[in-house]
């Protein structure tokens, strides 16, 4: 027994990673970088507007349906979802995983949560609401209730997530919310 080899287990997250194991994109296995922290911060603080800016940035969108439509959703997806990658990225370190959550976290994006939590913080957060699993981090979801308490539709927060359909991953969540949002709007008219 004295001769055993202690093998690293989820504390060593840089042999982990280096043994091929599964890390999200862009995530380092100790720590993330502190430009992203400074901006998802920014973000979390300043919800309300981005709700706002969300909603009409939606409603414009929407107004696109029939050129959407008229090039073809599958077209289109690979552009948009370079920008949606590129702008979400920036602002959420958003993990592109084709069912934001972002209005109803108060924009704050629950798959940066080490434990990819959807639905509130695990039973670990630190008392200073750091994160368990990488202790110089907020966690997310206490930034996600802070953030959720400026904004209009706030209590959005307290809806139960679905749990996250690996096949849209990498997908656009835009596209895929406006044409959901068309098909409601038609399904409407024809019922009218």
């Amino acid at each position: 027994m004295a001769d055993a080899v202690q093998k690293p287990g989820n504390a060593a997250a840089g042999a982990k990673a280096a043994s091929g194991a599964y890390t999200p994109a862009g995530v380092s296995p100790n720590r993330r970088a502190r430009r992203k922290y400074t901006i998802r911060l920014w973000a979390v603080r300043h919800s309300r507007f981005l709700e706002w800016f969300y909603r009409r940035f939606a409603d414009a969108f929407l107004l696109l349906h029939p050129l959407w439509k008229a090039f073809g959703y599958d077209r289109v997806e690979r552009p948009i979802t370079f920008i949606e990658r590129n702008v979400k990225g920036f602002l959420f370190d958003c993990r592109m995983c084709g069912q934001c959550a972002l209005s109803s976290t108060g924009m704050s994006c629950p798959m940066n949560c080490p434990k990819q939590l959807r639905n509130g913080p695990c039973g670990g957060v630190r008392a200073n609401g750091n994160c368990e699993v990488e202790p110089d981090m907020p966690c997310v979801w206490v930034q996600a209730w802070n953030g959720s308490r400026n904004m209009t539709h706030g209590d959005a927060i307290l809806n139960v997530q679905k749990p996250v359909n690996q096949s849209l991953r990498e997908t656009s969540s835009w596209l895929r919310v406006t044409a959901e949002a068309a098909a409601a709007r038609e399904t409407a008219k024809k019922e009218a």
